[in-house]
């Protein structure tokens, strides 16, 4: 009998490490098939994809489904808006949340309920796209590059979760930082900014992922002027282009090519679009993933 549960007990560990390696690959498999499918579509010619029964490798490799995405002079400039339009959106999104969730998180603050209220109530209630345009408009945004920056930086989903982490920090370093003859400011910049450094890699990629994706302000302020365009933008006209036509973008472009050798299908050039609008983010994840886990607190004042 004892051998018998000490066997037991020897083999839950394998079962139960063989089980979990087993889901977890299956987990991985089922999580990247989509994007790996999606970029072997995009690098397979398009007139052999119609034939489909295609998976994780080209059947007939290609390259011109990324010449017809980049055929256009546009597409350069246009990436350089959207990068331009994410950094600051990005960066300033996130220090002046940051700075506004450290006034409502202090206790002495008296307005701080009240505030907190309008903020929240911008959650629920929205005034409609037609007077968010005519706000656009009034405050002369209108064929502006800062109408991609200045309508988004603060967030009340954002700020709301920086003031509960801000809270959630031990009150005794603000305090003998004032004991020391810090102001405010210098408290903010030089504990708080440090300490949240988790929730703002947190919120600075959800920020950079909404204005690196975002199309539709520019096709409501910013359509008439080429200069303002983004790469979403430009993309989804591609796309839509060759969803009405079925032709090769190449040949709307006005370029001379040869149709047999530049021809794509709206299935190849909707890959090629997906992978050159997600590989930027995918690259700046790695860099965040880290503060995901580990608070930068660990290891100060513990109450």
């Amino acid at each position: 009998m004892e051998r018998t549960e000490i066997r037991s007990k020897r083999l839950e560990p394998v079962v139960f490490h063989t089980f979990n390696t087993v889901f977890m690959l299956l987990l991985v498999v089922v999580t990247l098939y989509p994007f790996l499918h999606t970029l072997t579509v995009s690098f397979n010619e398009g007139n052999d994809t119609l034939r489909g029964n295609l998976y994780l490798w080209p059947r007939a490799w290609s390259l011109q489904n990324y010449k017809a995405v980049f055929i256009s002079g546009t597409i350069y400039h246009a990436a350089f808006i959207s990068v331009a339009r994410t950094l600051l959106s990005t960066v300033l999104g996130v220090f002046l949340t940051t700075m506004l969730a450290y006034t409502l998180a202090q206790p002495h603050y008296i307005f701080r309920k009240i505030i907190g209220l309008l903020f929240i109530l911008t959650m629920y209630f929205n005034a409609g796209l037609i007077p968010n345009y005519f706000l656009i408009k009034s405050l002369g945004l209108l064929g502006s590059f800062w109408v991609y920056v200045l309508p988004t930086l603060v967030s009340a989903f954002n700020l709301i979760v920086i003031r509960t982490y801000i809270r959630s920090l031990p009150g005794s370093l603000v305090e003998s930082a004032k004991i020391d003859g810090a102001g405010d400011f210098r408290i903010f910049l030089r504990i708080i900014l440090p300490l949240c450094l988790p929730v703002l890699a947190t919120i600075a990629l959800f920020i950079a992922v909404g204005s690196w994706n975002a199309w539709f302000d520019t096709f409501l302020y910013a359509s008439s002027d080429i200069k303002l365009s983004t790469l979403q933008y430009e993309m989804m006209k591609l796309l839509g282009s060759t969803m009405n036509t079925n032709t090769d973008p190449a040949l709307l472009a006005g370029t001379k090519m040869n149709q047999s050798q530049a021809m794509v299908t709206p299935a190849s050039i909707r890959a090629a679009i997906t992978i050159v609008t997600a590989v930027p983010i995918l690259f700046v994840y790695p860099f965040l993933q880290r503060y995901f886990v580990v608070g930068l607190n660990l290891g100060s004042v513990k109450e």
